[in-house]
């Protein structure tokens, strides 16, 4: 695995930065990303252009044997552009136009931006397209972060307009898909068609769905454009984009689908801000980060493009300054990160940043090497774990079970969460954890992807249901593979109407089961649940009644208290050479149970692990990490037994 760090030349003096090559190199670093943000530095006035900065730095680095990794410079468009040029300004959700003066300010649906972007990326692509020390390029920075994917401008509305009538084709249609006539929001053109903001009650569900994925396409649309130029002028690098950690506003599917291989950003410390952590175990992580959190990041992008690697274009190396609460790591947690990392399945690590700003929003931020140019903390783990890693062996990560996982369940599913306490991530992260608590791998994947080699499919929240992700399904069970489904799953059609005939839709011929009530519990409120044995459980958040329609249907569990007394919580039915169950209540102990059962059937091997510890196999060897003290056992599998720690 590579190692790498992330760098500004523009931020410090020319005498200063030509010391830092040889510091990297010497460090065990192989690469180093340039230039993402440096627009104004390119390019200081409308059409001027200066890259001997760049020049000089981009050769130091080759002379070191250090590969480049650049930037395209478009997630900070230059103040005089925007200045001249308002209109290319991203207007949000209040209809504000939102103004320079920090990052991520332009607006995805100007087409006048669009053509910006084609000429600084194309300048920058011919001037360093064949440089020997390039090694491959980064589109932008972080699409959407900030809350800036979806535009609410009049270039939004009417590009907006011209996808849905691509999509629908008459005007009849979408009135249809969208239930239309429901509060009289029937549409006679389709420029009559808004955007979904600014109404004095929530909006038609169908009509934001739609929206999303509209704006989704715009993001995809605009790194394919972007990566197009790349390649045209720097063939044989390979152009990824660096996303984030459980960010949602586009689909990382469609995404990647361009891309050599998808890249993301990690600060484990600063994650702990998620809603569904508990304040106990946001106290008892505080220092290292969940260990699930990062996990599900790795195994979803080394999933999201199946057959390419993954890289970690930023992993935190110190206190990050973005967070409610910014911690200082504990020791031993740089290492942690990479090695978690490797045993995940990454080929790279490029760490965040190299030396501690000192001026702009980020001076708070930690790097390799403090403000005043001294090694940090996170430069002497980097130093100890930099041959280990560098020296460990790849291999795939051997996954038998995959968490499946997409984009329109999430946008549907958190329009209307019908309990506050709801959330698709936090449904879907407690069947992650709930495998990762028992040893296992896991891949995360897309319900329509190749799921031949995988014994177990566990699909938390398939909230939005086609009739060919459930075909697809049913194919894998009878091919003998375990489905387990959580609840909410099937109450949607593609279009965000409901199937009449109730939740799982499609799935329910399959599942041999449909619900017929739920219940979104109150704070505070439990329901009982009991499980064979008489083992009790407690429900929270939310219920279903799983209303077995066959009778070949088993059920595991009953709700012992409430509306749903005496109703199933849990069912199982086997079909074809495997098997569903269905989970309908959110429990912590009752879903490590169905887990475990359903890894069972699965011929999966599992075992309860202690609190905070995880374990990973890459290749022949299992890493086992401990994330409340941050630390990491190698064992090679293929070694005899009484040779390993």
């Amino acid at each position: 695995m590579r190692l790498g760090v992330c760098d500004y030349p523009e931020h410090v003096s020319r005498e200063t930065w030509l010391t830092y090559p040889a510091m990297m190199k010497t460090l065990g670093l192989e690469v180093v990303r340039l230039a993402e943000f440096a627009w104004a530095r390119f390019e200081p006035r409308p059409g001027e252009f200066d890259f001997d900065w760049l020049d000089e730095a981009v050769d130091a680095l080759h002379a070191e044997g250090l590969g480049v990794v650049l930037g395209t410079p478009t997630a900070t468009p230059p103040n005089w552009l925007t200045h001249e040029r308002p209109e290319l300004l991203l207007v949000d959700e209040q209809g504000r136009r939102r103004r320079p003066g920090s990052r991520r300010h332009y607006d995805y649906a100007s087409p006048d931006w669009w053509d910006e972007t084609r000429r600084v990326v194309e300048v920058v692509a011919r001037r360093y397209g064949a440089h020997p020390a390039v090694i491959g390029w980064q589109t932008d920075n972080e699409h959407g972060c900030h809350d800036t994917v979806r535009s609410y401008s009049d270039h939004a509305r009417r590009a907006f307009q011209r996808w849905l009538a691509a999509k629908y084709g008459t005007v009849d249609a979408l009135n249809d898909a969208w239930g239309a006539v429901f509060w009289s929001q029937t549409y006679t053109r389709f420029d009559e068609v808004d955007l979904p903001n600014l109404t004095v009650y929530t909006p038609n569900p169908s009509h934001l769905l739609d929206f999303h994925r509209y704006s989704s396409d715009q993001v995809v649309a605009y790194d394919r454009m972007q990566t197009e130029i790349l390649r045209a002028h720097s063939p044989g690098r390979f152009v990824t984009h660096n996303f984030m950690v459980l960010f949602e506003q586009f689909d990382h599917y469609d995404a990647c689908a361009h891309l050599d291989f998808p890249s993301f950003d990690t600060y484990p410390t600063a994650f702990l801000d998620v809603s569904w952590l508990s304040a106990d175990l946001k106290r008892t992580y505080a220092r290292t980060g969940h260990p699930d959190l990062a996990g599900f990041a790795h195994d979803f992008y080394r999933g999201v493009k199946p057959g390419a690697a993954h890289w970690v274009m930023e992993q935190q190396a110190g206190h990050a300054d973005w967070a409610a609460h910014n911690t200082l790591p504990a020791d031993g947690a740089v290492n942690l990160w990479t090695m978690q990392a490797h045993a995940h399945g990454a080929d790279a690590v490029v760490y965040f940043r190299w030396r501690a700003a000192t001026a702009g929003a980020e001076l708070m931020h930690s790097g390799l090497l403090r403000h005043d140019g001294k090694p940090d903390r996170g430069y002497h783990e980097v130093r100890d774990v930099a041959p280990l890693v560098k020296a460990a062996p790849g291999g795939r990560v051997p996954a038998r079970v995959a968490l499946l996982h997409d984009f329109d369940s999430l946008w549907a599913y958190d329009a209307q969460k019908h309990a506050r306490s709801a959330s698709y991530w936090a449904q879907l992260m407690g069947f992650y954890t709930a495998l990762r608590e028992q040893g296992v791998d896991v891949d995360v994947r897309h319900p329509l992807a190749d799921l031949s080699s995988y014994d177990a499919l566990v699909a938390p929240c398939l909230h939005v249901l086609s009739e060919e992700t459930a075909a697809h399904l049913r194919t894998q069970v009878e091919r003998g593979a375990r489905l387990l489904l959580g609840p909410r799953t099937g109450f949607r059609r593609e279009s965000g109407r409901v199937w009449e005939d109730g939740a799982p839709g499609p799935l329910a011929p399959l599942a041999g089961v449909r619900v017929r009530n739920f219940d979104a519990l109150a704070p505070g409120t439990t329901v009982g649940v009991t499980a064979g044995g008489g083992e009790t459980h407690l429900a929270r958040t939310w219920t279903e009644d799983l209303e077995p329609q066959v009778d070949d249907v088993e059920v595991l569990a009953r709700y012992t208290e409430g509306p749903l007394r005496g109703r199933a919580a849990v069912t199982r039915r086997a079909h074809g050479a495997g098997g569903v169950t269905c989970i309908g209540a959110w429990s912590e102990t009752l879903l490590r149970r169905v887990t475990s059962g359903v890894l069972s059937a699965a011929g999966v091997e599992h075992a309860p692990l202690p609190e905070g510890v995880r374990v990973s196999r890459r290749g022949e060897r299992q890493y086992t990490q401990d994330w409340r003290y941050a630390t990491v056992v190698v064992e090679n599998l293929a070694a005899p037994l009484e040779t390993r720690p």
